[in-house]
């Protein structure tokens, strides 16, 4: 995993040491707001639960997908799958001046190459397999694409990358089973947020 990458479009690379942790130090500084990284396995309803927390909070909701649609960040495409290949690289770069700044709620379904510095928590959404099964057929997905991420769910495969990528005590499940579940999420996660503004301002 990525712990500290230096952005070239950000920080210029004739830049010494001390310019870049000044600038470091200037952005950290200025991070008045958390930022959340919502991940789990498609299907378990992140972009539902992002979206209602941007508009209950006013943070900057970026959902990694179509962040890299709308600026074509690809490196190639995935004939198995049948979709485009993320260049990471790229989509770092894009992300990183936003979330110096702090106050970002990101959305994706993989977590384990973005800087780790970048979050202050990490939430991944878990949702049982009959539930997402339906949803992911309701959505296309089938043959393999589709029991590929019923099994990535069953052994935890993402949760297992979030504990192995960022400190554990920052990295927690939750069961997003039903509309009942979303909303205790929801609570707990503004009670979060609400907390951490008044703990670090």
């Amino acid at each position: 995993m990525v712990k500290d990458p230096e952005i070239g479009s950000h920080v210029p690379s004739g830049a010494s040491l001390s310019e870049r942790l000044e600038r470091r130090g200037r952005r950290g500084a200025a991070m008045r707001r958390p930022n959340i990284l919502m991940t789990g396995t498609p299907g378990v309803g992140k972009t539902t639960l992002c979206k209602e927390i941007a508009s209950r909070t006013g943070l900057t909701y970026i959902n990694v997908g179509d962040l890299a649609k709308e600026g074509e960040l690809y490196e190639g495409f995935d004939e198995e799958y049948e979709c485009p290949i993320l260049d990471e690289d790229r989509v770092i770069d894009e992300m990183e001046a936003e979330m110096s700044d702090g106050g970002v709620i990101v959305d994706y379904h993989s977590c384990d190459f973005f800087p780790e510095r970048w979050f202050n928590i990490v939430f991944v959404l878990r949702t049982e397999n009959s539930f997402l099964y339906d949803r992911l057929e309701s959505r296309g997905y089938k043959g393999k694409k589709l029991q590929d991420n019923i099994q990535c769910e069953i052994f935890q495969t993402i949760y297992e990358e979030a504990m192995s990528s960022y400190r554990e005590e920052i990295v927690h499940q939750l069961s997003s089973n039903t509309p009942e579940d979303m909303e205790r999420n929801l609570d707990q996660i503004i009670q979060w947020i609400e907390q951490w503004i008044k703990d670090n301002n």
